[in-house]
């Protein structure tokens, strides 16, 4: 059986591209998530780590946590990736679909390490792999949109075919392009759901060198005691 690791962001993509593998036969033990530098929330999704470690957990799998800036990221993923090989691991899972930029680096950076690339979901219609990961019964929040793409009522809705019916023209279902990010939490692929609680909607204006635009992020966390 193939053993691979999967670079993990807790999102409908990664967790379909898990699914996927899973059902081909491979053997994923292994998540890798990268956390902002003070590893208080992950990186672009803004999940604290108790509920990506709650995520793993129902999953049945091992989550490891980096922190990163996106300066050092991608020398830290290496790291990551060396290490895992180290324990046997010999390739690795993304969740891309179609953006060529992407893979390039994905494939350049598991070279450096020696793992293989694996992308499941490579080459798959953006709204086609939407409607599979909604009719197998995954669960979604919508964590994060972009100001440019979407308005602030977006972010903290479920990511459902009601959400995706009221997408603006122009606006891809996937997401792909930046505008909106998920936290997924129920599923096939789950032992039990995570439990957790949306509290607030924060508000993150990027500086002008990472592009200007303004970013909401529902914050979550796990239930009260």
């Amino acid at each position: 059986m193939t053993t691979a690791l999967i670079s993990w962001s807790g999102g409908k993509d990664s967790c379909l591209a898990l699914w996927r593998a899973r059902n081909a036969g491979m053997d994923v033990p292994l998540l890798i998530t990268a956390m902002d530098e003070d590893g208080r929330k992950s990186r672009s999704h803004g999940v604290p780590p108790e509920l990506l470690a709650a995520q793993a957990a129902s999953l049945g799998a091992r989550l490891q946590r980096y922190h990163a800036s996106w300066a050092s990221y991608e020398e830290q993923f290496i790291a990551m990736l060396r290490a895992a090989k180290a324990e046997g691991i010999d390739h690795a899972l993304f969740g891309d679909i179609d953006l060529q930029p992407h893979r390039d680096w994905e494939e350049k950076v598991c070279a450096v390490a020696g793992l293989t690339a694996h992308l499941p979901l490579w080459g798959g219609d953006r709204r086609a792999l939407v409607d599979e990961f909604l009719a197998a019964g995954f669960k979604a929040i919508v964590v994060c949109i972009n100001g440019r793409h979407l308005p602030r009522a977006f972010c903290g809705r479920e990511f459902d075919a009601s959400f995706l019916a009221d997408l603006p023209p122009g606006v891809d279902a996937c997401g792909e392009n930046g505008e909106f990010h998920t936290f997924v939490y129920d599923g096939p692929a789950f032992s039990a759901p995570v439990a957790l609680r949306r509290t607030q909607v924060l508000q993150y204006d990027a500086p002008a060198n990472l592009g200007g635009a303004t970013y909401y992020f529902q914050e979550l966390a796990p239930p009260k005691a």
